[in-house]
C-alpha cells in the first residue's frame, strides 16, 4: 500500500455488547464514566457492500476485541481484531487498513484512544443476523448474541437518535447482549448488559 489513501467505502451491519448497564454510558459521550472500572467489550462487524481501492469486501466478516478505563476519554484502550479466515489475504489487508485508522475515515477518530493494539488475527466465524438477533462465533474464543429491546407498543425495537457516533449509523437499536470471551488477556462474561446495532456507512476521509 502506498502511504496515499486509496478510494474506499463500506456499508453494512454493526452491533456491541460490553459490561455496562443497559446503555453504555461511553456511547453518549467518551468524558462520561462507564458502569465498571473497566469496560470490556467488542464491536462486530459485517459487510453488505463495499471496497478498499479494487478489493471487493462484500460479504466479509470482523470483530473488534477491547478494554478501556472508566473514562473511555483517558485512552489506554486495549483492542484485538479478528478477521475472518474465509477472506483472502488482499480483504484482510484491506480490512485492517480500515478498522486501524490508518485508511482514513471514522476508525482514525477511535485509534487516538488506543495504546495497545494488537496484531490482527485470521480465525473461522460464523455470523447470523435473525432479524431482533446478532449472533457471531469465533469456536472457542468468542460466542455472542444481542437481542433487540422492544419498544412501548411492544412491537417495534427501542431506538435511539441523534447521538454523536462517528462508527455506528444514525438510527441504533438498543438491544441486550450475553457474550462470552476466552482468548488471552481477553476475559470476560456479560450477561444481559449494554447492546446496540446499526447500519454503518463509512468511507475515505483524512
Amino acid at each position: 500500500m502506498s502511504n496515499s489513501i486509496p478510494p474506499w467505502q463500506v456499508t453494512g451491519l454493526i452491533f456491541e455488547n460490553c459490561n455496562c448497564q443497559l446503555l453504555c454510558p461511553g456511547h453518549i459521550s467518551f468524558k462520561q464514566h462507564c458502569t465498571n472500572a473497566r469496560c470490556h467489550g467488542y464491536l462486530a462487524i459485517h459487510v453488505d457492500s463495499g471496497h478498499f481501492d479494487d478489493v471487493d469486501l462484500c460479504d466479509v466478516n470482523a470483530v473488534i476485541v477491547f478494554e478501556t478505563p472508566q473514562r473511555m476519554y483517558d485512552g489506554d484502550w486495549i483492542q484485538a481484531c479478528y478477521i475472518d479466515d474465509q477472506t483472502n489475504d488482499s480483504q484482510r489487508v484491506a480490512l485492517d487498513h480500515i478498522l486501524s485508522g490508518h485508511a482514513g475515515g471514522p476508525w482514525r477518530i477511535l485509534q487516538r484512544f488506543v495504546e495497545t493494539r494488537l496484531k490482527p488475527r485470521a480465525v473461522p466465524m460464523r455470523f447470523e443476523d435473525a432479524e431482533r438477533e446478532k449472533r457471531l462465533i469465533i469456536p472457542g474464543l468468542f460466542r455472542t448474541t444481542v437481542t433487540a429491546i422492544r419498544g412501548t407498543d411492544g412491537q417495534a425495537n427501542a431506538q435511539i437518535t441523534s447521538l454523536y457516533n462517528v462508527i455506528h449509523g444514525p438510527t441504533q437499536v438498543l438491544a441486550r447482549g450475553h457474550t462470552r470471551c476466552t482468548d488471552g488477556i481477553f476475559q470476560f462474561e456479560h450477561d444481559k448488559t449494554h447492546g446496540l446495532y446499526s447500519q454503518f456507512s463509512w468511507t475515505a476521509s483524512p
